[in-house]
């Protein structure tokens, strides 16, 4: 069976380097707020461009954790692109705002082109989510952010190291946010997150409200929260960073080898925005007509394949309370409707891939 992601095979790539960190934790006797988080943070502070980072407890908690520290809350308006995965309207949603959809462009992300639209009095912030590993046009969002003095909130859940014009994401904004989950290019071994900002004094805040509001034991300033990078996961992440860019390179080794060797004229690869790269968090193809029947297709020859993600945020049961309706977003509505994501992994054999790329040739509409 060729899984969408097998997460067993990148942990085999290095298992004796994750192993003897592991061994260091444990021995250590210090598993909160120690050595290991303040070296992460550190290093991917550094990696990422950034002057500071703090390590939280995952992708959710940095995205709420920074709406409610840029003050933003109930009666205000955060735009933020129709076919995000949810877990970025709760970030919003959290606090007491409202999300405004903004449908995307042909690269899955924002349409920056529709943004300034959707701008009201109310509007305090925009939520630029680089989905797949693909960066959005931040030049553009934050000429617009500029000029209507707005906040700017980076989530970069699906991009760890990708670049808009040669500048890694998550550095444009006044946070750049990251979820550690396993499955994430930098992935722990559990739930993991992080913030990003050149805002010493912000970064401050985070590390107050991380850890219940207080910065020292027992005195309390603000009413904060428990989100704090563990030891252990902050030393296996340590372990991961340092193969990130040859993890970053196999990906994208295998996309290009998608890119010339799948031809079925039913299926549309992906497209990359020009001034952009990617990490390959995902590689999904579109397929307008007979979506489903391709992924039975595939799995009748033991290939699995995802779907990211089949109910837009708008049409979900917990926003309901939106009153949005179908055909509201006609856009992100059509790409929950035809979007695939095909196995992508570290540790993939040519062998496997060619069976993935001799299936989808293969497969003809009934």
């Amino acid at each position: 069976m060729i899984m969408p992601n097998n997460l067993r095979r990148q942990y085999s790539l290095h298992a004796d380097e994750y192993r003897k960190k592991a061994c260091e934790v444990l021995d250590s006797g210090w598993y909160i707020l120690g050595k290991e988080v303040e070296s992460f943070e550190q290093e991917w502070a550094n990696y990422i461009g950034a002057k500071y980072c703090v390590g939280l407890a995952s992708g959710l908690d940095a995205l709420w954790i920074s709406f409610r520290l840029l003050d933003i809350g109930k009666g205000d308006e955060v735009i933020v692109c129709s076919n995000a995965y949810i877990a970025c309207v709760m970030g919003i949603t959290i606090n007491g705002a409202t999300p405004v959809f903004v449908e995307p462009d042909q690269y899955d992300n924002i349409d920056s082109s529709l943004i300034e639209e959707k701008i009201t009095g109310k509007t305090r912030a925009i939520l630029a989510v680089h989905l797949y590993g693909q960066a959005c046009d931040m030049t553009d969002i934050m000429s617009i952010a500029e000029k209507y003095n707005l906040k700017v909130v980076e989530d970069c859940a699906q991009s760890h190291g990708n670049h808009w014009k040669n500048r890694t994401v998550g550095t444009f904004g006044n946070v750049g946010c990251f979820s550690f989950y396993p499955s994430k290019g930098c992935g722990a071994f559990g739930d993991a997150g992080a913030v990003v900002t050149n805002d010493k004094e912000l970064s401050e805040k985070f590390r107050v409200f991380r850890n219940y509001g207080s910065q020292k034991r027992y005195h309390n300033m603000i009413v904060g929260s428990n989100s704090r990078l563990d030891e252990m996961q902050a030393g296996l992440l340590r372990v991961k960073l340092s193969h990130l860019d040859e993890f970053n390179k196999e990906r994208c080794k295998i996309a290009d080898r998608y890119y010339t060797e799948i031809k079925n004229p039913l299926i549309q690869l992906p497209k990359i925005r020009p001034g952009a790269d990617s990490t390959w968090h995902q590689f999904v193809v579109h397929v307008p007509e007979h979506r489903d029947a391709l992924a039975e297709h595939l799995k009748n020859h033991d290939i699995g394949t995802l779907i990211h993600y089949p109910i837009p945020p708008h049409l979900s049961e917990a926003y309901a309370y939106l009153g949005y309706k179908k055909g509201d977003f006609p856009i992100a509505e059509k790409y929950a409707d035809e979007v695939l994501s095909l196995p992508i992994y570290n540790g993939m054999t040519e062998q496997e891939q060619k069976l993935v790329i001799q299936t989808i040739n293969n497969f003809m509409r009934k």
